[in-house]
């Protein structure tokens, strides 16, 4: 079996564990557990507060002491076992405290899984830029055939999505043992405790332009998981106005046209940041999330379709116009030595802050617009695009930035 065949394997799996709950687990709690928004959105939130502490711990323990694709596999391991924990479980306190720890185990692995998967190429002495996004593609197809077994199956109310995925991380987590080795590298100079925390990027805080930027992403990234979190459960609520409609019966394979855009928008940003420069494009990812819940709020899964599917389309601009291009005009703007502790700031901001305050703030305002347990959908996504708006008309306004078109991807002052 060649190399890059086990990397879409392992690719493959690390997207198939996340995948088969991220999208549905909203619309089982919400329709069968019964819980508020604020619950759903706090259990979503666990991933936010986890990206802010053990990436960079777990990080820590395969810089030094631990084989990075060990560390990988007992983390997925473990979180195998507390996901089965959590098929069993039917209390909001109980749920909450295992999805937490399950979130301290998965978060750190999507870093590890880009770190196994460089070492290795590098040993085998292939191209990491040529090779990588290609491998790394699969993982995306890995959460889309999560998503669509769970729908196929039925599972999409049930625990038993907890069950595929669980199998999924026990299978990934035996696997990695298999891969070559990704032992620490010995280094004559030691990394200081704060060094290795990422620590070093915050000097880019003394930069106003960078303050700014860090901080639109922070707001920005509290859009990134609303749709996850509520996008199913706003889908399912359609089942007594439009029982039989193919948006409600598959609400996974519908969404999933998302994750399918995300795929092809990512081939249009260097072109983007070449023509327009980071300040447009992530102007264009704002309004993008504008449209993205205006067509939430005006769609449904009937003669309302089209405007639900245009918006599983919007989303791979929104997605990738601001987390792709935002990480490479971070990665332009850091200094050479601090570059990876500046892409760890950056996830910081909106993977981590950004994610958690976006998940519990979405949660209140679900829950201000519910009334004798109905929802009122549309108020709610309206609530968000105007969120997104009103940060599409402070942005430009805030941010100075010039860009002139040249052959490099961004370029500006």
């Amino acid at each position: 079996m060649s190399i890059r065949f086990r990397l879409i394997i392992m690719n493959f799996l690390e997207f198939f564990v996340w995948g088969s709950w991220l999208i549905s687990l909203g619309a089982y709690m919400s329709n069968v557990l019964h819980f508020t928004g604020g619950q759903v959105g706090s259990i979503y939130g666990t991933m936010g507060i986890a990206s802010i502490f053990t990436p960079a711990l777990f990080g820590i323990v395969a810089d030094r002491w631990l084989n990075a694709e060990r560390v990988f596999g007992i983390a997925h391991i473990i979180g195998a076992l507390l996901l089965l924990w959590a098929s069993r479980v039917t209390d909001y306190p109980t749920l909450y405290m295992i999805m937490l720890l399950n979130s301290f185990m998965f978060m750190p692995t999507i870093g590890l899984n880009n770190t196994v998967s460089y070492i290795v190429l590098e040993k085998k002495g292939l191209n990491i830029v040529k090779d990588f996004p290609p491998i790394r593609v699969w993982g995306t197809i890995g959460f889309i055939a999560a998503m669509w077994m769970v729908d196929l199956c039925g599972f999409n109310l049930s625990p038993l999505q907890l069950y595929i995925s669980a199998g999924a991380g026990l299978l990934l987590g035996v696997y990695a043992f298999t891969m070559p080795g990704c032992p620490p590298v010995k280094s004559a100079v030691k990394k200081s405790l704060a060094s290795s925390l990422g620590l070093d990027a915050f000097v880019l805080f003394k930069r106003k332009k960078m303050i700014i930027f860090f901080l639109f992403a922070m707001l920005l990234g509290a859009a990134l998981q609303i749709t996850n979190t509520f996008g199913s459960s706003f889908l399912t609520d359609f089942s007594k106005s439009y029982p039989d409609a193919f948006g409600v019966k598959h609400s996974n394979v519908l969404i999933s046209i998302s994750q399918i855009s995300e795929t092809l928008f990512i081939l249009t940003i260097p072109f983007f940041l070449r023509r327009f420069g980071i300040k447009q494009v992530m102007l264009m990812s704002i309004f993008a999330w504008v449209f993205r819940f205006a067509l939430f709020a005006i769609g449904d899964p009937g003669s309302g379709l089209w405007l639900l599917i245009l918006s599983m389309i919007v989303y791979g601009m929104a997605f990738d116009f601001f987390n792709i291009s935002g990480s490479l005009f971070v990665e332009r703007e850091a200094d050479i030595r601090i570059r990876a502790s500046a892409q760890g700031l950056f996830m910081l901001m909106t993977n981590g802050i950004g994610a958690f305050l976006g998940n519990y703030l979405s949660g209140l305002v679900v829950d201000h617009f519910t009334v004798n347990g109905e929802k009122d959908w549309q108020a709610i996504w309206f609530s968000f695009a105007g969120y997104a708006l009103l940060l599409g008309i402070i942005f430009p306004l805030v941010f100075k930035y010039k860009h002139k078109e040249t052959g490099e991807l961004v370029v500006g002052h």
